[in-house]
């Protein structure tokens, strides 16, 4: 089976750089970047099977990146869990509204991360 490839798109180097290390971990191919723009690209180049989306992002915010991974025909289908530290139910809502299959409130446990990506990727 060939090995699901997750892109994680986080401006903290130090938190992407955490969940680089997790991801691999458990066994993912991980690519990365540090902005909505070049993540953007990077959904477009590398075609991941999830993205991992922080909704507060330097060049292009969360939202707008999900909104045109849903837009674009060919990239419409990847999962992606969508994550904040906004903590409201409105906000939750409106990660939902613009496309996001899941919404992950930071902090959150690894656990959780895991079990949504195995989820997402029909894993489990």
């Amino acid at each position: 089976m060939d090995r699901k490839k997750i892109l994680i798109i986080e401006d903290d180097r130090l938190v992407c750089n955490f969940l680089v290390f997790r991801i691999k971990r458990w066994g993912f191919d991980v690519i990365k970047a540090y902005d909505g723009q070049e993540g953007l690209e990077k959904v477009q180049e590398e075609r991941p099977d999830l993205v991992l989306l922080d909704l507060k992002l330097p060049k292009l915010p969360g939202e707008e990146v999900c909104r045109e991974i849903r837009k674009n025909e060919e990239t419409r289908n990847i999962p992606v869990i969508m994550e904040t530290g906004k903590t409201s139910d409105v906000d939750k809502v409106i990660g939902r509204v613009i496309g996001a299959d899941y919404y992950l409130r930071k902090p959150y446990a690894s656990r959780e991360l895991l079990d949504q990506i195995n989820k997402l990727l029909g894993l489990i």
